[in-house]
């Protein structure tokens, strides 16, 4: 169903997306470029933080900066784009009111957006810091990602429109399943019986998984299959209840 409407709405989805870029940099000097600008700051000042100043070191085949860049950026990448889902109705709600508009194309967007901009930094960064052959698989991550990221968007999407609590809850949620994940430290850091309780965090096979791709370290069929199997749990019944839940949509906003 997503995929559809992707294709099918495609020609609509692009002018919402340059209408995304043009509305977010609106009257700035760089205009779009921003969107690019911020996401490769922060790497800079990761950089300087990690490996100037704190200097931090940790035994492994895989530079401690190296490892949480590598994880980092596409984190940053899902954040974005689950913490945007959550406003994501409400933002475009005079937009659908006024004429007759696809909804379920909607949710789609902030992974499509967050995917563009954090994709371009993280192959440059992947380019410098591992070379060709991880540069040119990271943007196949990142697609992966988007995909992944469908259905947990449309469940998001449909939830913050009628329950507004959750958009104060959402920030502090995702903060908390960051701290769970392996990205500012290696998985062989938590005690082994730690270790064993991350079988129930997806994103830490996420992330297990793109270093793997990218780095070359240890990462096993559990790390993808469990993943996968979440999404192929949550796309159907995401999906149901976004295209059922359309007409009280409208109405709710």
């Amino acid at each position: 169903g997503p995929l559809a409407v992707l294709w099918r709405e495609r020609d609509l989805l692009g002018v919402l997306f340059r209408r995304d870029m043009a509305v977010r940099t609106s009257g700035t000097l760089f205009g779009g470029l921003w969107m690019f600008v911020q996401p490769a700051l922060q790497v800079v000042a990761f950089w300087f933080l990690l490996d100037f100043v704190l200097r931090v070191r940790f035994p492994g085949a895989v530079p401690f900066l190296h490892y949480f860049l590598a994880g980092m950026i596409p984190w940053q990448m899902m954040a974005d784009a689950m913490n945007r889902s959550v406003y994501l109705m409400g933002e475009f709600a005079p937009l659908y009111a006024r004429a007759v508009f696809p909804l379920p194309l909607l949710p789609l967007l902030p992974p499509l957006v967050a995917g563009a901009i954090y994709g371009v930094v993280y192959t440059l960064v992947m380019l410098v810091l591992e070379g060709p052959a991880s540069a040119a698989a990271a943007p196949l991550v990142i697609v992966a990602l988007m995909l992944w990221l469908m259905p947990v968007c449309y469940l998001l999407s449909l939830v913050g429109v009628f329950v507004r609590d959750l958009a104060q809850a959402i920030p502090f949620l995702i903060t908390i399943v960051f701290y769970l994940t392996p990205i500012l430290y290696m998985p062989e850091m938590l005690p082994e019986r730690a270790q064993d309780w991350m079988i129930l965090n997806p994103f830490a096979d996420l992330m297990a998984s793109v270093h793997g791709v990218l780095q070359g370290t240890e990462a096993g069929l559990g790390n993808v299959l469990r993943p996968l199997a979440v999404w192929l749990v949550l796309l159907g019944p995401a999906w149901v209840l976004f295209h059922r839940a359309t007409p009280h949509i409208r109405e709710a906003l």
